[in-house]
């Protein structure tokens, strides 16, 4: 009779391979229309949390919801980060663009990070969870993940899935 128990040693052995990899380089892209580089806190809150966490920041891009600088930074960021964190533009406002483009960009989908998002979100702030777009998933060998632009949200994201999971994200898409 198999086990009521489910076996967690093969995830529980990939985490402890992916976390003797060392530092990841991690991208931060805010899209906001009108927050500047000094107003930018969900940028520096990231910022804190990845070098805490012993991960170096390889780039930051504080760009304009606009399709073209969506892709545009995702091309240019690629080539520098393993994951690269998108904040801001995943509502369903004529302006949000960033899921839109990002779901047509990315080769692997992680549905699972939208939905448990949408879950832990649902928590703080009810039904109007179901207004994110959040998602993950892979673009040329790099995590990309999006969340909204609150600072609740950014704040979220990372300590309840991004922050456990990094290195293992970082590692499994070049294993």
């Amino acid at each position: 009779m198999p086990s009521a128990t489910p076996d967690h040693s093969s995830s529980q052995q990939h985490k402890a391979i992916a976390a003797q990899q060392g530092a990841v380089a991690i991208a931060i892209v805010t899209v906001s229309d009108t927050r500047t580089p000094e107003t930018d806190v969900n940028a520096a809150y990231l910022r804190e949390q990845i070098t805490a966490a012993g991960h170096t920041v390889a780039g930051y891009r504080l760009i304009k919801d606009e399709a073209d600088q969506v892709a545009g930074v995702l091309d240019d960021l690629v080539a520098e980060a393993r994951i690269i964190l998108f904040n801001g533009g995943t509502g369903i406002a004529p302006r949000d663009r960033t899921y839109d483009v990002l779901s047509r960009k990315l080769e692997k989908t992680l549905p699972g990070f939208g939905e448990l998002f949408r879950m832990l979100s649902y928590e703080q702030v009810g039904a109007a969870a179901m207004l994110s777009r959040a998602t993950a998933g892979v673009y040329q060998n790099s995590v990309i993940i999006s969340t909204p632009g609150s600072p609740a949200a950014v704040q979220l994201a990372w300590e309840k899935l991004i922050a456990p999971e990094l290195a293992h994200l970082a590692w499994e898409v070049i294993r």
